[in-house]
């Protein structure tokens, strides 16, 4: 149409490549059932966030008995106030019975309902596996870091947040 004006494009956002390190507490909840696995995990997860620019000083790793808990326990401290991004990790391993399915879809339905409900970051470390060289492969291993990608991708998403609401405290400030 002539003499209308050009449409605007929508501002594309994204928090890839976060130039600092959110503001805030971060939390790494850890089941402590195949203990070995979910140790490396929650050390991977706070080296990432350290790495991601959080001072180890603003960083607390929790252990509950298993995954089953994470979710209870990643929304209490969501609840608190003090906490920009929590990374939950585990280590399910399938066995003979069906239990591994129950205790893998409620974890992992859990750990993001904590985030849709409280609008806190929650990062989902848990690795599901038949085996358990499957799961060290998932832990540092061939395969990747569970407990490093989970923190990665919660330090984006506090970011992302943050920079969201600093938007909407300016615009409310005009």
């Amino acid at each position: 149409m002539a003499g209308s004006a050009p449409r605007r494009r929508p501002q594309e956002r994204s928090a890839h490549g976060v130039d600092r390190a959110p503001g805030g507490r971060f939390a790494v909840v850890a089941a402590r059932f195949n203990e070995a696995i979910s140790k490396k995990l929650a050390d991977g997860a706070a080296s990432a966030l350290e790495a991601g620019g959080v001072a180890g000083e603003r960083v607390e790793v929790h252990w509950v008995p298993g995954s089953f808990e994470l979710p209870q326990a990643a929304m209490a401290l969501a609840r608190t106030g003090r906490y920009a991004g929590i990374v939950g990790v585990g280590v399910i391993i399938r066995g003979e019975t069906p239990h591994f399915g129950y205790i893998a879809a409620e974890a992992a339905q859990g750990l993001s309902w904590v985030g849709l409900e409280t609008g806190v970051p929650v990062g989902f470390g848990v690795i599901t596996s038949l085996t358990e060289a499957q799961a060290w492969e998932r832990a540092g291993g061939a395969v990747g870091h569970r407990g490093e990608e989970a923190a990665r991708a919660v330090l984006e998403m506090a970011a992302w947040m943050q920079g969201l609401r600093a938007g909407r405290a300016a615009k409310r400030r005009r």
